[in-house]
């Protein structure tokens, strides 16, 4: 099969197309052939040598956290899936990705891929949506009738907590660039602050009982956010080489987001997607040969929006 792999690690000319061995599913795992994977700035980080702490990889590595594709073959054990049946999932972060033809994956770490919409764009969805999903429910336990500022919105991650927080019921202030406000006003936010003109500090002037900080601020920005939550409130924060600040005496906690696979999650927001409470943004489909190509776009900061990837079918 066809795949993209670094041998080392290093800038995106370490990303090679080549002809690698089909895998073969282990106990417990499914082989998917792949409709799309998604390109997530993680993937850079990985093959930049810069996780190697937190998501150790065994050279040569196939990058792919997101996988939309069909079930092709079953280990032992597997059940609840079938040869045929189209899935998405969030792939363990360590283990061989899914810009590839096929890729393994523990079966228990997949949910159905939605209906409504093409199986490649449904890569679009695992990681972000559930980044966006544990940020604002799990961590922050956003309700009905709360103010959440999401710092950072007009990303991936940003346009589904906009809508997650604006279908739960919250007054939903964003961040955004004049490039993405238009998409932000669109996902359902209820203000949009453009940050290149204001300061946030001094554009939101009531209190908010949650901020989600997906930008990649100062650590002195980062530290004044706090200060705009109300007393007991949260700050969830995805930008983990920056702590996330708190006020204790205040009892505001900051709460740093490491996402997680999450089977169950994944199949409440593809229900959602079906549903047509929650649009799947896709910006641009790859081929898989040129994923190192889009690898330099994006660390030249010339990606917008999302991005999936495409491996030939044949």
């Amino acid at each position: 099969m066809k795949a993209v792999r670094f041998h080392e690690y290093g800038d995106p000319g370490v990303l090679r197309y080549e002809g690698v061995e089909q895998p073969v599913p282990g106990a417990g795992q499914v082989r998917i052939r792949v409709a799309a994977t998604s390109f997530n700035s993680v993937d850079g980080n990985i093959r930049g040598g810069f996780m190697r702490g937190p998501i150790p990889v065994e050279l040569p590595h196939t990058p792919g956290i997101d996988v939309a594709g069909t079930v092709d073959a079953l280990g032992e054990g597997v059940t609840g899936l079938a040869a045929g049946d189209q899935v998405v999932g969030f792939l363990p972060m360590d283990k061989p990705g899914a810009a590839a033809q096929y890729v393994l994956a523990p079966a228990e770490i997949l949910a159905p891929a939605p209906k409504s919409v093409p199986l490649a764009d449904a890569a679009a969805l695992p990681l972000v949506a559930l980044t966006a999903y544990q940020a604002l429910f799990d961590h922050a336990k956003l309700t009905a009738g709360q103010r959440v500022l999401i710092n950072g919105a007009g990303g991936a991650v940003g346009g589904y907590a906009v809508q997650l927080a604006k279908n739960a019921g919250a007054h939903v202030i964003a961040t955004a660039s004049p490039r993405t406000s238009e998409q932000v006003r669109t996902a359902g936010a209820d203000e949009v602050v453009d940050h290149t003109a204001t300061e946030v500090t001094a554009a939101v002037t009531e209190p908010v009982d949650v901020v989600l900080n997906l930008a990649p601020v100062d650590p002195a920005q980062l530290a004044a956010l706090p200060g705009l939550i109300r007393s007991g409130g949260v700050l969830v924060n995805t930008t983990v080489w920056v702590p996330a600040p708190s006020d204790e005496d205040r009892g505001v906690r900051g709460i740093d987001l490491f996402v997680r696979s999450d089977a169950d999650q994944l199949a409440q927001l593809v229900a959602l997607v079906d549903r047509g409470e929650l649009h799947i943004a896709v910006a641009e489909r790859v081929p898989l040969a040129e994923l190192p190509a889009l690898h330099a776009r994006a660390a030249a900061g010339a990606v917008s929006g999302k991005a999936i990837v495409v491996p030939p079918t044949a």
